[in-house]
């Protein structure tokens, strides 16, 4: 299956960053909530998801530093700071050519 077109293709660091990020339901279903219902800010994605605010907060800080995600900071019409986070434009696809063509790139041999 070839690369989408205008995605940008991910290196072997950013392939297992983007796996281990996926690797829970939570985030999973960040990434849904988000992908479908656009950008969302932190305590409405918890009331949504049903977990505390510092959990949402520990999962999107996974994503993000994985590139899945992005954040901006706001201010709402009542003054409020808020973090909204949307989906980046990513695609990862799994081929054994894709995966081969990522090893090529990794910069460590550690497991993390």
């Amino acid at each position: 299956m070839p690369v989408p077109e205008n995605k940008p293709v991910l290196d072997g660091d950013q392939v297992l960053a983007a796996l281990a990020a996926l690797a829970n339901p939570h985030r999973l279903r960040i990434i849904a909530a988000l992908a479908s219902g656009g950008r969302n800010f932190v305590s409405q994605m918890a009331r949504d998801a049903g977990i505390s605010r510092p959990l949402m907060h520990l999962h999107l800080q996974k994503l993000e530093s994985s590139g899945l995600i992005t954040s901006k900071l706001e201010l709402s019409s009542d003054g409020k700071a808020l973090n909204y986070y949307e989906v980046t434009d990513f695609a990862l696809v799994l081929t054994p050519q894709t995966i081969a063509q990522a090893a090529l790139s990794l910069t460590s041999n550690s497991e993390t």
